[in-house]
């Protein structure tokens, strides 16, 4: 098999169902030494004065929310330019996409699920007729439907308006389960929540890499939460992925193309 269609069979499992799982992208060590470094991240965090829990968005403290990853570590801004996330969601999104945010999600033994949602219906109105938002999910522990597996309601990246989501839609949710190592694909429009980890002694934890079309507007303001130094750290085309340039998106999704090269013929040259 061709290098380029080395994931075909994951693209086309994405294409169809709304997600994909690549598995063992990183090798239990490079996992586990990320995983340590997601804790690391929470202690500067906390010492900083930022909150791990927010209330708005799950039921009690057990789960745990770690924004602005590339700031606090080498390590996730490696993950988030890593070559596999950013060929599954360039085959999608194709090769102009930005980087809207990358956060983490520890679920702790006794949190519970938070909001239904897709993460498409969150960035823009409906129909979400295209797919304009992909997330790449790197699981750095074991992920089982007991420790706090996302659940998602399979087909759902076909929903196109609010209106169309399930009234039973807690019936249908089925877990993501992975393997420390892999990571999960998935579509902006394939409608999920965090699981409940009912252990007593495992923690889940997960980093949320996501990738929009240039035009949506970014969660993660780059230029305000990257210090100049990690800034000047990224290369042409990492700080275009990161909005970092001054004309955003304006030669990402414009045609500056003179009118007598738009128009051939029509127009003197």
């Amino acid at each position: 098999m061709a290098e380029s269609d080395r994931y075909a069979a994951e693209k086309a499992h994405l294409k169809e169902h709304g997600w994909a799982r690549m598995r063992s992208v990183l090798s239990k060590d490079e996992a586990a030494q990320a995983l340590e470094k997601l804790w690391e991240a929470k202690a500067k965090v906390e010492a900083g004065g930022e909150e791990t829990f927010l209330p708005f968005l799950d039921p009690n403290p057990s789960n745990i929310r770690i924004f602005y990853l590339l700031q606090l570590d080498q390590i996730f801004r490696d993950l988030i330019f890593h070559p596999t996330a950013l060929e599954m969601v360039g085959s999608v999104l194709g090769e102009k996409f930005i980087i809207s945010n990358f956060t983490a999600n520890i679920a702790r033994p006794g949190s519970k699920s938070m909001c239904l949602h897709s993460d498409q219906s969150l960035v823009m109105p409906d129909p979400w007729t295209n797919i304009w938002a992909m997330n790449a999910v790197w699981c750095l522990t074991d992920v089982t439907k007991e420790n706090g597996a996302t659940l998602y309601i399979p087909g759902s990246n076909k929903i196109e308006a609010r209106t169309e989501v399930p009234s039973n839609a807690p019936e249908l949710l089925v877990p993501f389960e992975a393997e420390a190592g892999d990571v999960l694909i998935m579509d902006g429009r394939l409608w999920h929540t965090s699981g409940e980890n009912v252990t007593k002694d495992q923690d889940r934890a997960l980093l949320f890499g996501y990738y929009t079309a240039p035009h949506i507007r970014q969660q993660t303001n780059w230029a305000a939460a990257l210090s100049k130094e990690i800034q000047e750290g990224f290369s042409p085309a990492q700080r275009t992925m990161l909005g970092l340039d001054p004309t955003a998106n304006v030669d990402v999704v414009g045609d500056l193309r003179f009118l007598s090269v738009q128009f051939p013929g029509l127009v003197p040259s």
